[in-house]
C-alpha cells in the first residue's frame, strides 16, 4: 500500500491528550486531525478551543474510520493494550502514551498485532525526549562519560484525587518515566530484577489491584556485563512532590538530574593518574532547548504553550510541562511512518523497557525474590 503524502491522525482522549492536538494541526505532515473523548463536554471544549470539527465519542468510531491513518491514545491505563490491539488489527498506526500495558502478555498481544498489521506502533515516553536527557545523550556521544558505571532513576508523584483508576496502582506499572532514560543512555535492557515494597497505605488503596506498597524501590541487572540500574517510584503517601530524575554515574563524569526548576549537575574528574589525585569539577550546565530537531512550524511547542495561567491540566503542571517532549515524539511518530521505518521506541523497545517495571512490582509481591524479565527481540 502506498504511504500517503500527509497524514489523518486521531488524538483519542483528551484530559492531557489536548496538548498534542494544535501539534499535530500544525505539523506539516499532517493533512487532517480528528478527536474522541467520551466527555462531551471537553470534547466540545477542546474542539472549539483548536477548531477541530470531526469529533467522535466513542473510540470505536476512530478504529472504524477508513481515511485515518493513525491513532494517538491519551486515554487510561487500563485501556491501553485493548485499544491499541484494536488499532493496530483496524490497520492504523497507534502511538500510546505510558505505559505500554501492565502485564507481560498484553505486552506480547500488542507485538503481535504490530507485526500482523506492518504498522508501526510507538510509545509516547516524554522522558527520553526532555531537553535533559538529550543534552545527557550528547555528552555520552561525545565520550564525556566514559565507561558508565551505573545508573539511578527515580519518579515521585502523589496521585490522591486522581481518575479512580490510579487508587492502588502499583507504583512500578508506571515506572517507564525513572527506567527509559537508564536502558536507553545505557543502550541495553534489563535481564533480572529484586524489587522491595515499602510503606503502608490505607485499607481501601488495596482494593483494586491487590498492592500493598505505596512505594517500590528496585536493582536491576542489565543485559550490558557488570552494569546495574537503580529506580525509586511511589504513587501515594510519600510527602514529596513531583520529582523525576535521572543520574548516569560514568568513570570521567557524573550528570545527575532532578525535574525541578534547577538545571542539572554536571560532575567530572581528570583522567586516572598514577599516584596523583584526580582533579574535580562542578557546573551546572542548562540543557538547551532542542527545537532546531523540529520543523519550523512545531518548535514553540518546545515551550510551555498550550497549558497557561487559565488552562492547566495536572499531569502537564506536575511533570514541568515535560520539558519540551511532545513536538519531539509528535514529529518522530508522524516522520517514522512516512519514511516506512520502526519509530525509536517502536513496540520491542517499548516492551522491553515496560516489562522491566512489571516484573519489579512481581518481586515486590514476592519479598524481593529475583525475577527474570522476558527479552522481546526483534525479528
Amino acid at each position: 500500500m502506498k504511504t500517503p503524502e500527509r497524514l489523518r491522525i486521531a488524538v483519542v482522549g483528551l484530559g492531557f491528550g489536548a496538548e498534542f492536538v494544535p501539534i499535530y494541526l500544525d505539523h506539516p505532515d499532517v493533512e487532517a486531525v480528528m478527536i474522541c473523548d467520551a466527555n462531551p463536554a471537553r470534547l466540545r471544549e477542546v474542539g472549539d478551543k483548536f477548531g477541530v470539527t470531526r469529533r467522535a465519542n466513542d473510540v470505536r468510531e476512530v478504529i472504524d474510520a477508513a481515511d485515518i491513518d493513525a491513532v494517538h491514545l491519551i486515554s487510561g491505563i487500563p485501556d491501553h493494550a485493548r485499544q491499541a490491539v484494536a488499532a493496530l488489527s483496524a490497520g492504523k498506526h497507534c502511538a500510546c502514551t505510558v505505559p505500554m500495558a501492565t502485564t507481560i502478555e498484553e505486552l506480547q498481544a500488542i507485538i503481535a498485532a504490530q507485526r500482523a498489521s506492518g504498522k508501526n506502533y510507538m510509545m509516547m515516553e516524554t522522558a527520553v525526549y526532555t531537553r535533559q536527557f538529550l543534552y545527557a545523550r550528547k555528552l555520552l556521544a561525545d565520550g564525556v562519560f566514559g565507561l558508565i558505571q551505573f545508573l539511578r532513576g527515580a519518579h515521585y508523584q502523589d496521585m490522591e484525587c486522581w481518575p479512580p483508576y490510579w487508587a492502588g496502582l502499583p507504583p512500578m506499572w508506571y515506572a517507564t518515566h525513572a527506567v527509559s532514560p537508564l536502558l536507553a543512555l545505557a543502550g541495553t535492557r534489563a535481564t533480572q530484577v529484586h524489587c522491595f515494597g515499602s510503606g503502608q497505605m490505607r485499607a481501601e488503596l488495596h482494593q483494586q489491584y491487590g498492592n500493598p506498597y505505596p512505594i517500590e524501590t528496585a536493582i536491576f541487572q542489565l543485559a550490558t556485563p557488570g552494569l546495574c540500574a537503580e529506580v525509586t517510584r511511589t504513587l501515594f503517601h510519600c510527602a514529596r512532590p513531583y520529582m523525576e530524575s535521572f543520574t548516569v554515574y560514568g568513570e570521567n563524569a557524573c550528570y545527575e538530574w532532578q525535574m525541578e526548576e534547577a538545571d542539572p549537575v554536571l560532575f567530572q574528574m581528570s583522567p586516572v593518574q598514577p599516584d596523583h589525585l584526580r582533579d574535580e569539577t562542578t557546573t551546572y550546565p542548562a540543557p538547551p532547548d532542542r527545537a532546531d530537531l523540529l520543523p519550523p512550524e512545531i518548535r514553540k511547542y518546545t515551550q510551555r504553550f498550550v497549558y497557561n495561567a487559565g488552562h492547566s491540566h495536572l499531569s502537564f503542571e506536575q511533570g514541568g510541562g515535560h520539558h519540551g517532549s511532545h513536538p519531539h515524539l509528535v514529529h518522530e511518530f508522524v516522520r517514522s511512518i512516512l519514511e516506512r521505518r520502526s519509530p525509536w521506541i517502536d513496540a520491542v523497545t517499548a516492551a522491553n523497557w515496560t516489562a522491566a517495571g512489571i516484573c519489579a512490582h512481581a518481586s515486590a509481591m514476592n519479598g524481593g525474590k529475583a525475577v527474570t524479565i522476558p527479552e522481546f527481540a526483534a525479528q
